[in-house]
């Protein structure tokens, strides 16, 4: 066979895939999430009938004869070839993720896996920190807020300000659009954000942010992991990349890790690269990450995949949960704050409010109208300093403790000593992360319960005896065979 055999076969099939995703497109979100880009026609022709996308663990794939080899190579046709490229289970996670991210907007889209939310952030933002060829001694900025998820504020302030010498700006205030332009030069790459911000819940207005940058000829980056697509969806109010984290609000089954970058076509950027503007995430994929390797493992992505299927509904659920567990906080007399969107109390409730809504509510028959849904993610600052959030944290029983954020099971943390403990006292003042935060998930539990464990909890520093796990059962094996030993009688 020769290569234009399979040029032709392929551009064939290529036309059969844009044409099956713009009837998708025509889809309701969640039937988009529940089926993706996985088909009848495929799963007939090609895997045995399975009505699931199925897991391909093959590290990379044969050819006919060279032809095919070279033509795939040499990205002249579609190929699989590698899997630190692509994969097909790593394509119908991209392929639902661009989708769900594009829409309702009308704008074209692209998706790239990644190993996890940090490695989404490295790839995207490492596209637009390199030497500028018209001007190669040009120093390098770029424009972020300081209120942003621990991971992140220690590979923006370690590894690329102190390491690599790349200023990091950083805007205290992200809701004063001054502040952004004020920090903005010839030499600044792109804006960043990430709203609602992890803990503090910081928002700011997306549109007139992503208008900013835009101005100056830069992206505008944001990670919208909180609200996921759900709830929000950046690209339709100019963003040009999205982050998502895909193991926390996407997928809330706990059990695998993921990223994503998802990008509008031809976006903004002072860079002198045709390829990465007309098609940043594809571009990213075929090239930067091909070489540098961070891309997701089949078996995460189709552990993401089936997870994604009820976004919606998952994330309707919780959000009603947290109101009713923050509106329950806000009047219990131990709270010395209670940080959640949802509430009217709440200085930035209004300016979420225009972002922040239930995808396709309006054709939901339990709503028939556009609802406000602000997201899992609450916090609240305990009366009485470190010491009291740490009682009435180590006194759950039915919430976890643990850094995890987006399950459905409801999870708290103590962000200051545990997410965000790295950036230091002063990184911490600046996100306004203090020392009695506690950071609080609500998941798909019955909110009367959540509400009852706080209240146990709570009662402590009422001096009342309240459950706490025992410590002897505390150091992971040797608890469990402590446990085992109890129940079989020293065996």
């Amino acid at each position: 066979m020769s290569i234009n055999h399979y040029k032709e076969a392929a551009t064939r099939a290529t036309q059969w895939h844009a044409n099956y995703r713009e009837e998708m497109m025509k889809c309701r979100f969640d039937t988009i999430a529940v089926h993706g880009i996985y088909s009848m026609q495929e799963a007939l022709d090609f895997n045995q009938g399975s009505t699931i996308e199925p897991i391909y663990m093959s590290a990379s794939q044969a050819y006919r004869d060279s032809d095919e080899m070279e033509a795939a190579l040499g990205y002249e046709i579609p190929t699989w070839c590698y899997s630190r490229i692509a994969n097909p289970t790593m394509y119908y996670m991209e392929g639902v993720m661009a989708m769900l991210e594009g829409y309702g907007s009308g704008i074209e889209t692209s998706c790239i896996a990644t190993s996890s939310g940090m490695a989404a952030i490295q790839s995207a933002i490492d596209q637009f920190l390199v030497v500028d060829t018209k001007r190669p001694s040009a120093p390098m900025n770029f424009v972020a807020t300081t209120q942003v998820y621990g991971g992140t504020y220690q590979q923006f302030s370690m590894r690329k300000d102190a390491e690599r010498a790349v200023e990091w700006r950083k805007v205290v205030n992200s809701n004063d659009l001054s502040e952004w332009e004020s920090l903005i030069d010839e030499n600044t790459r792109f804006l960043y954000g990430e709203l609602p911000s992890n803990p503090g819940l910081a928002f700011f207005d997306l549109k007139e942010v992503s208008d900013l940058a835009h101005k100056y000829g830069i992206p505008m980056i944001v990670d919208a992991t909180v609200a996921s697509p759900a709830l929000m969806r950046p690209i339709e109010y100019g963003a040009d990349i999205v982050i998502q984290s895909v193991t926390k609000s996407m997928s809330s089954g706990g059990s695998s890790i993921a990223g994503a970058i998802i990008s509008r076509k031809n976006i903004t950027s002072t860079i002198d690269n045709p390829a990465m503007k007309a098609d940043f995430a594809t571009y990213l994929k075929l090239l930067p990450n091909r070489d540098n390797g961070p891309n997701i493992s089949p078996m995460n992505a189709f552990m993401a995949l089936n997870d994604i299927r009820t976004l919606r509904m998952r994330m309707d659920v919780m959000s009603r949960n947290t109101q009713k567990v923050a509106e329950y906080l806000e009047t219990n007399k131990h709270i010395e704050k209670v940080a959640y969107l949802g509430l009217k109390s709440h200085p930035l409730h209004e300016l979420a409010s225009k972002y922040m809504v239930l995808v396709d509510s309006e054709y939901d028959e339990l709503y028939g109208k556009k609802v406000n849904r602000y997201g899992h993610l609450m916090s609240f600052n305990v009366k009485g300093g470190a010491q009291s959030a740490r009682n009435v944290f180590d006194a759950f029983s039915r919430i976890w403790r643990a850094t995890d954020l987006g399950r459905i099971k409801s999870v708290a943390t103590i962000p200051a000593i545990s997410t965000h403990s790295q950036q230091g006292e002063e990184g911490r003042k600046m996100a306004n992360i203090p020392q009695n935060l506690i950071r609080l998930c609500v998941g798909a539990e019955h909110p009367d319960d959540i509400i009852k464990d706080l209240d146990q909890a709570l009662a402590i520093l009422d001096g009342k005896k309240v459950f706490v796990t025992s410590p002897e059962y505390s150091a992971g094996g040797a608890s469990s065979a402590t446990l085992r030993k109890g129940k079989s009688g020293n065996n």
